[in-house]
């Protein structure tokens, strides 16, 4: 069987956290997040944030987290400002939309958006004949790998707030874009008015943890996670899973080992002379090889096809994860070795 750098949700959970699920199969929980497992995942998370009074909400996936906070905070005429890259605008199949709010895009610089590409939003969305711009969308990590610097949070969130929009952070893969950038998890409160912390890419079995800091935003949420469908009954699943990840901080470890080994891949296949489409501390790296190369690799690893460059070549996307070893890594390598 090929191994898979495809993705980063291939392989079912981490061993601690299926040993907490196996420990807690016979327990009779509240339903609905009214548990104990997530009253303390929820307590857990706070104190690593030192935000005691912000809101913690669990639902299943990343996109159900956008769709959820997005038509929950925007007014019917209001629209959310991405970069052309984001994952709202490109893998949502039109979720966002579906809810009655446009996805209004900008180039961005590497996967990232800037206080210029706002303050060209807001420009060219001039009167009530058009959409306002009511909130801008990042992911952290991007969705080519880059991460947003402290100093550029700093400056997206002060721009935004000076514009009275709301900053929503992405964060389905927060775990390695923390261990790549200088931004602490606890100045995440200072950074954005609201965010999700994604388990569903960083080792869980599924689940996402949406976290409201602006008080504006707080009031009747859960009653528009219902609405939405995305209300878990069983949802101690999750608390289960969130609260066994941020004890002993086996989350922020999941994350350095697979930007460890993403690293060791980047490392290697540069000294192959391999060119790599974007310049990735990340868990997602992207070499660009000759068209016939990758239909050569496609019959030794599963991975994504990511886009054309030039006429004979394609960028591709490997993806290392909580459990890829540095053994498959060097097998990887040698076996591009081999083929070029």
């Amino acid at each position: 069987m090929k191994y898979s750098f495809r993705n980063d949700y291939s392989e079912l959970c981490h061993p601690a956290l299926l040993e907490a699920l196996l420990n807690a199969s016979k327990e009779q929980n509240s339903g609905y997040g009214l548990d104990k497992h997530s009253d303390q995942a929820k307590t857990l998370i706070k104190a690593k944030l030192e935000c005691p009074d912000c809101d913690i909400h669990f639902v299943t996936g990343g996109t159900q987290a956008n769709a959820s906070v997005i038509s929950h905070i925007l007014r019917p005429y209001e629209a959310v400002l991405a970069c052309s890259t984001g994952h709202i605008n490109v893998h949502e199949t039109g979720a966002i939309e579906a809810t009655g709010h446009k996805v209004y895009t900008a180039p961005g610089i590497d996967g990232k958006l800037t206080p210029a590409d706002i303050a060209a939003a807001l420009n060219y969305h001039q009167d009530e004949h058009m959409v306002k711009i009511g909130m801008v969308y990042i992911s952290q990590s991007t969705e080519i790998g880059t991460v947003y610097s402290l100093g550029e949070l700093k400056a997206l969130y002060d721009f935004c707030k000076k514009n009275n929009i709301y900053l929503y952070i992405d964060g389905a893969r927060l775990s390695s874009g923390l261990a790549a950038s200088d931004v602490e998890f606890k100045q995440l409160k200072e950074l954005c008015d609201v965010m999700y912390i994604g388990g569903t890419k960083i080792g869980m079995l599924s689940g996402e943890a949406i976290v409201l800091f602006n008080e504006q935003v707080k009031p009747y949420f859960r009653y528009h996670i219902k609405n939405k469908g995305a209300m878990l009954a069983k949802g101690y699943v999750l608390g289960i899973q969130f609260e066994t990840a941020f004890k002993d901080d086996l989350y922020f470890k999941m994350g350095q080992h697979e930007n460890e080994l993403a690293s060791f891949l980047s490392n290697g296949l540069k000294k192959l002379g391999i060119p790599l489409l974007s310049e990735s501390p990340t868990n997602q790296i992207f070499p660009i090889f000759g068209k016939e190369q990758v239909e050569q690799l496609k019959n030794l690893y599963d991975f994504e096809i990511w886009e054309p460059v030039e006429e004979d070549k394609n960028a591709i996307r490997f993806v290392t994860s909580w459990a890829t070893t540095k053994e498959v890594c060097v097998e990887l390598i040698e076996d591009i070795k081999t083929l070029i």
